[in-house]
């Protein structure tokens, strides 16, 4: 058995799983009665505050149950001439590949609930929307487990990532590890919050 007090990573990660595992908890039922309709605020937040630069290949995602709805920022972004793209969800273990898609466009049905393109070009994109779970104001993202988005950020180097949230899904400190890829800002149906990375 290993010490409370041990430098073993299996303990930590196991410790650090625990804790993330509370925090969705938490984060599931705090998101729980808020509207998924506010994303119109946050669309209108996100384009006062911090838009894509002019140009930019704009990666979005399709909502999933109670996430705050972003299709109103999409509609918007692709009504400026932005291109977008939204995440296929490879198996386990992969970063995401986006393809290039636009409204009207079919979607097939990925894991996990998810919705994807069905074709496409497989695009880079230079922005990109997170969807999330938790976040705090140092710009910890806890996000539903799967690690996709912490694989992938880190391929992007160049690119703007912008998570999505509820203001309500805001918390004091977000359990992280060496390998969690932090936030610069996240946009909520209160404003854009700057994140201290």
């Amino acid at each position: 058995m290993v010490a409370p007090h041990s430098d073993n990573a299996a303990f930590c990660e196991e410790l650090l799983a625990g804790l993330k595992a509370e925090t969705r908890r938490a984060a599931l039922a705090r998101r729980e009665g808020c509207d998924p309709a506010l994303g119109t605020r946050l669309a209108e937040h996100l384009l006062a505050e911090a838009p894509p630069p002019p140009g930019a290949i704009v990666a979005g995602f399709w909502p999933m149950g109670q996430e705050i709805d972003i299709r109103p920022l999409l509609q918007a972004l692709e009504a400026r001439g932005h291109a977008l793209a939204l995440p296929v969800t490879p198996r386990r273990g992969q970063p995401l590949i986006f393809r290039r898609w636009r409204f009207g466009a079919p979607l097939a049905h990925g894991p996990m609930g998810t919705r994807q393109p069905a074709e496409g070009e497989v695009v880079s994109p230079d922005w990109l929307l997170v969807p999330l779970l938790a976040f705090d104001r140092a710009g910890r993202r806890l996000g539903y487990g799967g690690g996709y988005y912490d694989r992938t950020l880190p391929l992007l180097p160049r690119a703007e990532a912008v998570g999505c949230a509820f203001a309500a899904q805001e918390m004091a400190e977000v359990p992280a590890g060496p390998l969690d890829w932090r936030l610069a800002q996240v946009a909520t149906e209160q404003g854009v919050v700057r994140c201290s990375v």
